[in-house]
């Protein structure tokens, strides 16, 4: 079997295969392993996980899904249900994947039956990137908003930890052992903190099972082509440094590129051209896959309502070059005394919401001029050295928000009126923003919004803060703001698949041989984001039922 593309879905696929008696080969266009996913939070949507604590079951997590999701997709949705946790079972036993289930982890749709403030997501467990060796250095560095200190890797947990430094004792501890394990690192020679977390986790853990497996991964391998016997796929041309070779599929090929959020000209064919619009995914996503696909018979799905995974995100620039994007996912929108405005200078969503459905509202805005952002987040001094902004980081991380500030990333300025100046905004209108802002934090209540009054908002808020833990005046001089441009996640629109996972062609037959998962393979949300870690949970489950499939003889 091989496997194009070393992202978690094209890993986990391997490993399956190999457990299941397969001989396996990855192949990977970039000189790096890791793709996408090792640049997300890694949370994983798998409900049903544990049925027996748990009292959710397939009718409800279906119920909740069906009211997002295309009608036309159900077959794949109930796959998706009824293997989730055969596949989290079997990628556990083979130490594949460590996880916690994470304790309190609302869905994104909390107004919906059947949705569920409990056991459907996973936070990937800590991993010792010592165990990778050498090969350490050839997974995908991480995105600048999951560091601190230049390259240590922070998670959800250790930013708490560190917000609490020097106030508790049991968080002064934590943080100085992060601290002394990172040192450790650096000064024993490793080019990057070991302790891994998040989306470096996750492809850790996949990839050294890879390694332990001895599957080959091979780097900086392009595919030319797929290769076709009597309508069946049975291998691809490939290039390995300017040199053509071909390698013989006697199973199946599964496409894992990662879908075409890279690809600015597909991108750009999936959504409004006068909006600004960033991607978070890497930039080999770029639609690959999909080509390969579609040049033997295979066929992008038509329908589903949103291409893309969206976010916010902003963009840190110094000499006009750009250094790097972040996404604005959960430690700032939904704090106490942040708020985003347009360039009208109103609110113009809950900024507590998920971030594909505040990243929903953000596509729709209009900017100011060509290339220039459609919003900005706002706080006061107060909310900044608490929770940080964007890249700006919180006390006693907060260091370099001097340098934010001279490059222009975090916008500082001694009152409301001047900053609306710095920012282009009407100042009277930001001004009265503010105030009915205030109001509302002090009533305790977003009468314009809702912010913080779903169990997912207040999730993300802070629970100090009475009566909302959501909402706080804005009135703490200086006062901050961070341009925020619509963005992405990755591609929610790809190929056209069956339960299986198999590639379909427009006649909605299987195209023998091949399959396809992850971001290659259209969600079986159609572009809805039910809850955290809707991308890799299906990922993972699809990764397994490919490789089962496969491995049985494969069906088509």
């Amino acid at each position: 079997m091989i496997v194009i593309g070393a992202g978690a879905a094209g890993l986990a696929a391997a490993v399956a295969a190999k457990e299941m008696g397969l001989e396996v080969v990855i192949l990977e266009k970039e000189p790096v392993f890791g793709g996408t996913s090792a640049l997300s939070g890694a949370a994983i949507w798998i409900p049903l996980h544990d049925k027996d604590t748990s009292d959710d079951d397939e009718g409800k997590v279906l119920t909740y899904l069906d009211a997002l999701a295309d009608p036309d997709d159900r077959p794949r949705r109930e796959a998706f249900t009824r293997n989730a946790g055969t596949a989290l079972a079997f990628f556990h036993k083979c130490g594949a994947l460590r996880y916690t289930p994470r304790v309190i982890a609302p869905d994104y749709h909390p107004e919906l039956v059947g949705a569920s403030d409990t056991g459907r997501v996973l936070d990937v467990d800590i991993f010792d990137g010592r165990a990778l060796g050498h090969r350490l250095r050839q997974l995908r560095q991480p995105l600048a908003s999951h560091l601190v200190f230049g390259g240590m890797m922070v998670n959800r947990a250790d930013v708490q930890t560190l917000l609490g430094f020097g106030r508790t004792v049991g968080a002064t501890r934590r943080g100085l052992s992060l601290l002394a394990r990172y040192l450790g690192d650096r000064l024993t020679g490793w080019r990057r903190g070991t302790r891994l977390v998040v989306g470096s986790a996750l492809v850790g853990q996949l990839a050294n099972a890879v390694f332990r497996q001895r599957i080959p991964l091979l780097l900086g391998v392009g595919v030319r082509r797929l290769t076709l016997c009597d309508g069946r796929v049975t291998g691809a041309q490939i290039d390995i440094d300017g040199v053509a070779g071909h390698l013989h599929a006697r199973r199946a090929v599964i496409l894992a590129t990662g879908g075409f959020s890279g690809n600015a000209k597909m991108s750009l064919a999936h959504r409004d051209p006068s909006v600004p619009h960033l991607s978070m995914a890497s930039a080999s996503s770029d639609g690959g896959g999909i080509a390969l696909a579609q040049s033997v018979g295979g066929r992008l799905a038509e329908t589903g309502s949103s291409t893309f995974f969206r976010a916010p995100v902003s963009i840190h620039r110094r000499r006009q070059s750009e250094i790097a994007r972040i996404a604005h996912l959960v430690l700032d929108r939904a704090k106490p005394g942040v708020i985003a405005v347009d360039r009208h200078g109103r609110r113009f969503t809950n900024e507590a919401d998920s971030y594909h459905r505040f990243g929903t509202a953000l596509s729709r805005l209009k900017s100011l001029a060509p290339g220039e952002p459609t919003a900005w987040l706002i706080c006061d001094a107060r909310a900044l050295k608490r929770y940080g902004l964007g890249l700006a980081r919180p006390f006693p991380a907060h260091l370099g928000n001097g340098k934010l500030v001279r490059d222009g990333y975090l916008i500082e300025a001694p009152t409301i009126i001047a900053l609306a100046g710095k920012l282009g905004l009407p100042a009277e209108q930001l001004a009265e923003t503010i105030a009915s802002h205030a109001a509302a934090a002090r009533n305790g209540r977003d009468p314009d919004f809702g912010k913080g009054d779903s169990g997912h908002n207040r999730a993300l808020g802070d629970p100090t803060i009475v009566p909302n833990p959501c909402l706080a005046p804005i009135d703490l001089a200086p006062f901050y703001a961070v341009a925020v441009y619509s963005g992405d996640l990755g591609t929610a629109r790809g190929l056209r698949t069956d339960a299986n996972a198999r590639v379909l062609n427009k006649a909605d037959a299987p195209v023998a041989g091949l399959y396809a998962i992850g971001n290659d393979m259209h969600s079986i949300m159609g572009g809805a984001y039910p809850g955290p870690g809707i991308t890799l949970g299906p990922a993972l489950v699809f990764a397994w039922i490919a490789a089962n499939a496969i491995a049985e003889g494969d069906p088509s």
